[in-house]
């Protein structure tokens, strides 16, 4: 806590009405941005536009301002509507809220537990696949909304397959509204500073106004900050079967929350707390049920637009949220008339902009096979599977993959001539016409023990031997036993044996396996050169 001030009144010194205004105008804007997107969120969730807007507007104020860097913005996002789908579909709405808080104590426990870092190992590949998949699932799941269909199913895949069986009767007015949005959209000038998809819904909705077509609209939009339906100590149940849906919950406001940070902080030239900020995001996921809102994270979109904007301190996101706050008063009767398949069209273009094309022509064009084979496998189980096993199929293929490339160590052999050789005992040209040096780069791992213990059967007997292991970047257990069976098998023809160039974290495995003991201290020298 008293980091927490310190941040705070050093973010605020020197604070003045001049920054206010900035911090006023860049709230403003964001809301301009939040708002389609919280609607639109709201409803491709399976829950309301109404609770899209109130988790916005909650998580706005209370991460906003316990967050681990002022320029986060949170609220609902496509990542977390996505998986909300299957949720909704298989515990209602109150299996929502119940996991949500679940969720936002995991989030707590995290950051107190430090786990802030925990992402930095998982690789670029997999969140990119991973991203990727999640596109994929928003733009399957606004097929219905889209093209005024009916689909049935848990996910996304499920409900596509369903249009195979049920019948695919297309809704024409619904359609070609949907495609104008997202031609609008896609065409849309970037030199304007309104939104294009705030533009879209206002001139979309202008369209379904003046041409009374029969089709789906938003509906009720609350004139309360707290839904009729919400969470409540008397709908909690089923807590065993919501311990799986929570955990995907809270790994993707970890995973979307610190890499939005981490991003939006190469941009300010600063760092986000991370354990901080996953406290925040628990507190803030412990606390939105109660109004009736949906799962929040940390949104690139909506932080980006505020550091662009001018944002100086985490007011923005206050700022932000009491704008919303007042359209959701102020412009109810408006936002409720607004046709579904227009917030449909929004999330289209935003799945596609979602993707990060420019890493993915990055490793497709450069042909990173391993990369390219991370991206795909969790992308598809993305697509297949919920959030939390993607993710730990994409980490353990990458691993395997790791451990694969680190077996690879190369060996080379070098054949000197004694007399060039001076020892600090006795020359060893006196007893030996020659010495052959051993070079080894690369890890000395599990994987490739058997290499080493076939060295063995290439060296020659009675010939001194010279480990050059300034190449050796690391040496586990398994590899440490392996190479102290080797010496011990060379030590046992009476053969002298010499390690030079050996690391110190090398070495120190080495001690505790017994090779130093085996080889003798004395033996061992800072490089090959030092042995001449």
């Amino acid at each position: 806590m008293k980091e927490y001030f310190l941040d705070i009144r050093n973010e605020f010194y020197g604070y003045d009405k001049a920054r206010f205004f900035k911090d006023v105008m860049a709230g403003m804007t964001v809301a301009a941005v939040a708002i389609p997107l919280a609607l639109a969120f709201g409803v491709s969730s399976g829950a309301s536009a109404g609770a899209g807007l109130l988790t916005a507007i909650v998580a706005g104020v209370v991460i906003g301002v316990l967050g681990g860097a002022f320029y986060q913005i949170s609220g609902p996002t496509g990542a977390m509507a996505a998986i909300l789908m299957s949720i909704t579909a298989q515990y209602g709405m109150e299996g929502i809220f119940t996991a949500t808080i679940m969720a936002g104590v995991f989030l707590v426990l995290a950051g107190v537990l430090h786990l802030g870092r925990i992402i930095a190992y998982i690789p670029m590949p997999v969140i990119t696949g991973f991203t990727s998949g999640i596109a994929i699932i928003i733009a399957l799941g606004q097929i219905d909304n889209f093209l005024g269909v009916k689909s049935s199913g848990n996910s996304a895949l499920a409900r596509v397959f369903s249009y195979f069986d049920g019948g695919f009767d297309l809704h024409f007015p619904t359609m070609l509204l949907g495609i104008l949005t997202v031609v609008f959209m896609v065409f849309y000038p970037k030199k304007l500073s309104i939104p294009s998809s705030l533009s879209a819904i206002v001139l979309m909705s202008i369209i379904s106004v003046v041409f009374p077509f029969d089709i789906a609209r938003v509906g009720q939009i609350p004139s309360s900050l707290f839904l009729e339906q919400r969470f409540s100590f008397t709908q909690i149940s089923q807590i065993t079967e919501l311990i799986m849906p929570s955990v995907s919950i809270a790994m993707l406001c970890m995973v979307e929350s610190l890499l939005c940070g981490a991003s939006a902080g190469r941009m300010v030239g600063g760092r986000i707390k991370c354990d901080r900020e996953l406290v925040a995001q628990g507190i803030g996921n412990i606390l939105i049920p109660f109004f009736g809102g949906i799962p929040a994270t940390a949104a690139i979109a909506r932080t980006s637009v505020a550091i662009k904007s001018g944002a100086n301190t985490r007011l923005v996101s206050v700022i932000h949220s009491l704008v919303l706050l007042l359209a959701m008063f102020a412009l109810a009767p408006v936002m409720s008339s607004i046709p579904l398949c227009v917030l449909a069209g929004v999330l289209m273009v935003t799945a596609w902009r979602m993707n990060e094309w420019h890493t993915i022509k990055y490793i497709f064009k450069k042909r990173f096979k391993g990369a390219i084979a991370k991206f795909l496998i969790t992308m598809v189980a993305t697509i297949v599977f919920d959030l939390t096993i993607a993710i730990l199929i994409g980490v353990c293929f990458a691993l395997i993959l790791l451990v694969s490339e680190l077996s690879h160590i190369k060996i080379k052999f070098d054949i000197i001539d004694a007399k060039k050789l001076v020892s600090l005992n006795e020359p060893l040209s006196k007893k030996y016409e020659k010495v052959e040096v051993v070079y080894i780069m690369g890890a000395v791992i599990f994987a490739n023990t058997q290499s080493i213990l076939d060295l063995v059967d290439r060296l020659d007997d009675g010939v001194p031997v010279i480990f050059s292991m300034r190449g050796t970047s690391y040496m586990d257990i398994s590899g440490a036993s392996a190479f102290l069976e080797l010496v011990e098998s060379i030590k046992a023809k009476n053969t002298p044996v010499f390690i030079a160039g050996v690391s110190d974290d090398v070495k120190a495995m080495m001690k505790k396996s017994g090779v130093v003991e085996v080889v003798g201290e004395e033996n061992f020298y800072w490089s090959v050169e030092m042995i001449f």
